[in-house]
């Protein structure tokens, strides 16, 4: 378990891993897969799926079974603070160029998510003009 107050690595914060990332390592740290992880929860497979590839959330009562199932916090499966999982060994130095091209898929991931943010504003708006000019 990693300690909360562990600020060393980063490898499943908010800002490197999603939900669905965090939800997945401790998954098969604890030895599941996805179908076993459904039953235990009384969902679909495809729900657990969903939730691993960040496409839908469990409500609060699922999320809490499903933190004592994978023996984390509900925090840590959130935004990945609390108790969690320890981040997986250094495998080795990471070269400057292996750096840079981590550092850009961060930022490439947090452009995406700003503009599905700014996707879904824009259709929020549509879906509204749409309604006041009869459509």
């Amino acid at each position: 378990m990693s300690n909360p107050q562990d600020e060393t690595s980063d490898w499943y914060s908010q800002d490197a891993a999603t939900f669905g990332d965090r939800v997945a390592a401790a998954r098969e740290q604890s030895g599941l897969t996805q179908k076993d992880l459904a039953r235990r929860l009384g969902v679909r497979t495809s729900t657990v799926r969903n939730w691993e590839d960040d496409l839908s959330e469990p409500r609060a009562n699922r999320l809490s079974m499903m933190a004592g199932l994978l023996n984390v916090s509900m925090m840590w499966l959130i935004n990945g603070k609390g108790e969690g999982m320890d981040s997986p060994p250094d495998t080795g130095e990471v070269t400057p160029d292996l750096r840079a091209i981590l550092n850009e898929l961060r930022e490439m991931r947090a452009d995406m998510v700003a503009r599905a943010e700014q996707m879904a504003r824009l259709e929020k708006r549509l879906r509204l003009v749409m309604s006041e000019n009869g459509e």
